[in-house]
């Protein structure tokens, strides 16, 4: 199977602009919907996929490393659909439903396989029903449509 890649430098230019403005978003509106629910600290939950219950020890830089991880995590999501979108023309064509369905796609692959892998100190799950579709709609509005519309704005 091959990969068609943008047939111009500017459709790979408009493609990088609509990966960083749509993880940029995405991130940020998550990071804020994040701390006003976890607190201040919530970085240090993220850095602790990695590191364990270290980085809750770990002060300023393990709080800098949840933040860039934070960001790492919004900008592959964004990678992901906008490349995606070569071969998959309906990405982009129809941004509001794929961007909905793709922000459910987020929220199942990092509870169901990307926090069970990681090292965080704490059980992940059983989740509650309210808390779930309060996640799912989150990462619906604030993650997938975000990041479909970068797609449809930037890449036309």
């Amino acid at each position: 199977m091959s990969v068609d890649f943008p047939s111009s430098r500017a459709q790979g230019q408009k493609l990088i602009v609509a990966i960083l403005v749509g993880g940029f978003v995405a991130g940020t509106f998550d990071l804020v919907l994040a701390f006003l629910m976890y607190g201040r600290g919530m970085p240090r939950g993220i850095a602790s996929g990695l590191l364990g219950s270290r980085a809750f020890q770990g002060g300023m830089a393990s709080w800098i490393l949840g933040v860039l991880l934070h960001y790492f995590i919004a900008f592959g999501a964004a990678a992901v659909y906008c490349v995606s979108s070569w071969k998959l023309r309906f990405l982009k064509d129809n941004w509001v439903v794929c961007g909905l369905f793709y922000g459910i796609a987020i929220y199942l692959v990092m509870n169901l396989v990307v926090l069970p892998l990681s090292a965080v100190p704490f059980k992940v799950g059983p989740f509650s029903v309210p808390g779930m579709i309060h996640g799912l709609l989150v990462h619906m509005i604030f993650i997938g449509l975000p990041i479909a519309y970068s797609l449809r704005r930037f890449a036309k």
